[in-house]
């Protein structure tokens, strides 16, 4: 979707059907176990270590298959490399390379405008409590 992101739903006066009139998304089960996610190479960058390890605990990590997990390493090598790059040998960071990491991210949905452009909102409010035993009735 181009454009700036669009708003939360909670912020949308408007929630009985999608902004631009598109149907609604389809939804395809899939069985299977979740995926896990592979462990970090230890040579990245710590930044690119970093990055990796929060996606890992990111909420749309549960929606990740095997391919996205390798993206992810992929963008770490990248970024790893751009980094090194930067440091060891005393280069600026280059604008196009960091703008080519932000689109890798952005497509792995590591930004919370990347997730509202594809309609995915996370929500971190804990469950509702539930009572083990049902009150008595006095």
């Amino acid at each position: 979707m181009p454009g700036p992101p669009p708003k939360r739903s909670t912020q949308r006066r408007r929630r009985n059907k999608p902004e631009d009139g598109s149907a609604a998304v389809a939804v395809v089960p899939i069985r299977g176990k979740t995926v896990k996610a592979p462990a970090e190479d230890r040579d990245w960058h710590v930044i690119a270590k970093g990055w990796y390890r929060s996606l890992k605990q990111s909420g749309q990590a549960q929606f990740f298959e095997p391919s996205d997990w390798q993206a992810a390493r992929f963008c770490a090598y990248v970024m790893t490399r751009h980094l090194r790059d930067h440091e060891d040998n005393d280069r600026p960071l280059r604008a196009g390379m960091v703008d080519t990491i932000w689109s890798m991210m952005g497509d792995l949905l590591t930004t919370e405008a990347a997730r509202r452009r594809t309609r995915l909102e996370l929500d971190r409010r804990r469950p509702p409590i539930r009572r083990l035993r049902p009150r008595s009735r006095s």
